[in-house]
This record gives structure tokens, C-alpha cells and sequence, in this order.
């Protein structure tokens, strides 16, 4: 046998060790009980790290954990072991992992924030994935394409998920680039509250969204229906849902005749901007000027911002201005509480999550796009 070769023949005795082709190495029983050691001080361990210690082929070590989870001293998890009986300080790390193991299928999830309507999204989608015995690697993104092309590619090439729920940047170039990456990474991709189409025919690619034109529709009925005929808004440049809420505001404007010539339309930098008080002021005194006396904000810190801002000049919340925002993140713990259209984001994750799984089940079936309806709360700021 050449140098460095490792022999897996349990019935010959042991095995070689690399680099010393006529040193025995341990025997089977020796071998597994230094695996059983190896987990003990580890935790868990991948299939590839203990052939490396133990200087014998993935395949034994397959071999091995099989006979040993057969006797109850260690348990599969996805890749490798860990011990039946993890002390406390290996426990967290095994409850993930564990409930992978009636399916061994690993999803990979990248959203672009982990505090931000997005936790929601994310409890959807592990909920589901507990109850189907899946295992879900979350990555938080920044709205970067480069963050969240190296998070997907960290899943795709060192995780090995065997599919993505992605909310991905689509606009621009290096948008469009990310989806063909998506498209093209050899596994089933289901898009949250993202839609994109690629190929030459531009095929459209399996995604879940909220209607938030819908949304922003129902927000101007509210607030027509409770006699307004000027409704402004307020969207910040940044926001990927500002264009659908923008969309919805305009059609509804226009489908109620409502006054839209000289109605505040602002598209302002964020509540982080150092420009954003400035920004607010200048609504503010637009929708004086014009009688305004509607407006709809996306999204709740914004629209909490504004309020604020109101009372600091005297306008009152609602008799001299109603406010509806958009999200129902923390628009409840405004003063007054705010009006608000509220997207079903628990129910995006779960709808995501089962699309992804019909897609591993079925990998013919034909392209699904799933459009979810929010919901409007009526609050103070409004009534």
C-alpha cells in the first residue's frame, strides 16, 4: 500500500495510518471508543473531521456512528455525531441540529435584517421547519448585494443547504446578477417578499410577497371613508416596498378621484439621516399649505418620527392630521396609537417554507407565486 493510504478492513485487525504505511492503527473497538471520547469533548462533529482524527475513511466512520446509534451512544445529526446524552453546555448547540433528523434536509434563510419586520418572517419559517423535522440556517444581510451574495454562497458551498429562502436585492445591475447567481446555483430558491423573473423568457421564479399595493389601497380608503379628499404619503427612497406602496396609494387616488395635484408625494431619506428632520418639516408644512389633512407613512419609525414632530409644532394627531402608517411593527406604542396596515409576515415565512418543500418533493411541479393580503387596524390616529 502506497504512503499516506488508509486501509478500511474492520475484520483485518486495524488499520494504516497516513504517513506510516506499516503502523497499525487502532482497532475497531479502540477506534470507537476514541470517536466516543472525540464527542465528548467536542460535542458535535462532522463526518470528515472524525476520519481526519482518527486516520480512517468517511466511510468507516459512517459505519461506526451507525453501530454506535444503534446501541444508543451517540445520535445522527445532519453531517456527523454527537453523544445521546449531551451535557448542558452541548444542548443548545444539538436542539437546532436535532430536530433535523426525521428529514436530514437543511434550508438556508438570508434576509436583509434580524430586527426589523423580518423576525416574524423568520418564526413563520421555523415554526414550520420544526414541525416537518427540517433544519433552518438563518444569515442576516444589510441590503448589501455583496453581504448577501457571500452569505448565499457561504450556504450553498460550506453549509450544503439543500435550498434558499432568500429576500435578495433584484434592482439594478448587481440585483439582476444576484438573481441569475440564484437561478442558476443548482437548488431550489423560493424569494420572500422579493419577486423576479430570469432567462431569456423571463420566467418568473418561485416567491411568496404581501400585496402591498393592496395595503396602501385599503389605508386610502380608510381614509377617504372617513371624508378626506387629499391623502399624502410618505415613503423613504431606500425602502424595497416603498414603489408597491406608492403604487397602491396612486391607483386608489385615482379610482376615488381624489385631489392628487399639489397633494404631498414625498420620497425622503430615512429617520437615521441627519437630513430627516428637515425632511419631516417639510411635509409637515406642505400638508399645511395644501390642506392635506391625510397622510400615509411607510414605514412605523418614520411614521412615529412624524407624530412626534406634530405635537413638538402643535398639530394635533388626528383632528388637524390623520395618520395611517405602514408595517405595524411598533405603530401600537405610538401616542396616539396609529392606524395600521399590517402585513401577515408569519404566515409569508410558513407560506414560503412549504413552497420550498413542495419544490424538494417535486422538483416538475410548476412554478408557484404566492400573494399574500394584509390586514388594516384601525387605531387612534385615524378616528
Amino acid at each position: 500500500m502506497s504512503n499516506g493510504a488508509v486501509r478500511d478492513d474492520d475484520q483485518a485487525g486495524g488499520v494504516l495510518t497516513p504517513g506510516n504505511p506499516d503502523a497499525p492503527g487502532p482497532l475497531p473497538d479502540e477506534r470507537r471508543t476514541r470517536m466516543v471520547e472525540l464527542l465528548r469533548r467536542r460535542g458535535i462533529m462532522r463526518v470528515h473531521d472524525l476520519a481526519s482524527e482518527l486516520a480512517v475513511s468517511a466511510i468507516t466512520i459512517r459505519r461506526d456512528i451507525g453501530l454506535l446509534a444503534e446501541e444508543g451512544v451517540v445520535r445522527r445529526v445532519r453531517g456527523g455525531a454527537a453523544l445521546a446524552e449531551q451535557p448542558a453546555r452541548d444542548r443548545a448547540a444539538l436542539a437546532e441540529r436535532g430536530r433535523a433528523e426525521s428529514t436530514g434536509l437543511t434550508v438556508g434563510m438570508v434576509v436583509p435584517s434580524l430586527d426589523y419586520y423580518y423576525p416574524d418572517v423568520i418564526r413563520g419559517v421555523r415554526e414550520s421547519a420544526a414541525a416537518a423535522g427540517v433544519r433552518v440556517v438563518l444569515r442576516g444581510a444589510t441590503y448589501q448585494v455583496a453581504d448577501e451574495r457571500r452569505q448565499l454562497a457561504s450556504l450553498v458551498d460550506s453549509v450544503g443547504v439543500d435550498g434558499l429562502l432568500v429576500t435578495p436585492t433584484t434592482e439594478g445591475g448587481e440585483g439582476e446578477e444576484l438573481v441569475r447567481w440564484l437561478h442558476e446555483a443548482g437548488l431550489p430558491v423560493v424569494l420572500i417578499e422579493r419577486a423576479a423573473a430570469v432567462g431569456p423568457y423571463r420566467e418568473a421564479m418561485e416567491s411568496v410577497v404581501s400585496d402591498h399595493a393592496l395595503g396602501a389601497a385599503m389605508a386610502v380608503r380608510h381614509l377617504a371613508v372617513l371624508g378626506h379628499r387629499r391623502v399624502g404619503l410618505m415613503t423613504t427612497i431606500s425602502s424595497p416596498t416603498a414603489p408597491h406602496v406608492r403604487a397602491g396609494w396612486r391607483q386608489a387616488c385615482e379610482e376615488l378621484g381624489l385631489e392628487t395635484e399639489g397633494t404631498p408625494q414625498a420620497r425622503t431619506v430615512d429617520r437615521r439621516d441627519p437630513d430627516w428632520a428637515r425632511a419631516l418639516d417639510e411635509m409637515l408644512d406642505t400638508c399645511v399649505a395644501t390642506g392635506t389633512r391625510a397622510l400615509l407613512v411607510h414605514s412605523d419609525p418614520e411614521a412615529i418620527s412624524l407624530v412626534e414632530r406634530c405635537q413638538d409644532r402643535g398639530i394635533r394627531v388626528p383632528r388637524d392630521l390623520a395618520v395611517v402608517t405602514y408595517d405595524d411593527e411598533v405603530a401600537e406604542m405610538c401616542d396616539p396609537p396609529l392606524t395600521a396596515i399590517r402585513p401577515f409576515k408569519a404566515d409569508i415565512g410558513r407560506a414560503a417554507f412549504a413552497l420550498l418543500i413542495e419544490r424538494l418533493r417535486d422538483p416538475r411541479r410548476p412554478v408557484h407565486r404566492v400573494v399574500v393580503g394584509p390586514q388594516l387596524i384601525v387605531r387612534g390616529s385615524s378616528s
